[in-house]
């Protein structure tokens, strides 16, 4: 069964001159419903293009902190056992 997360929804005043308005306005009648569903999906899409930029800037940084590693299946399954020896001491300790 599916659960839908509903989240509860603040109101926000934005001063525009003219001609942004317009634009707003523009974009409703090409497939947005009101002003507000279009800013939250330019917000959405701006979040999405940070979060890319932060993951390029971890992985870049991973790239040049140090001796590279061989990644085979070895490598892989020794970081999944201790992922989940990690997990279950995490499940231990967060019961007490």
């Amino acid at each position: 069964m599916w659960q839908i997360k509903v989240m509860p929804m603040t109101s926000m005043n934005v001063s525009l001159p003219e001609d942004l308005k317009d634009y707003v306005e523009a974009q409703i009648k090409r497939g947005y419903s009101t002003p507000s569903e279009y800013v939250r999906e330019l917000i959405r899409e701006d979040r999405k293009r940070h979060a890319g930029a932060k993951l390029d800037a971890l992985l870049l940084e991973g790239l040049n902190s140090g001796d590279p590693i061989r990644a085979d299946e070895t490598f892989w399954a020794e970081l999944k056992r201790e992922a989940i020896r990690k997990l279950q001491i995490r499940g231990k300790t967060s019961r007490k």
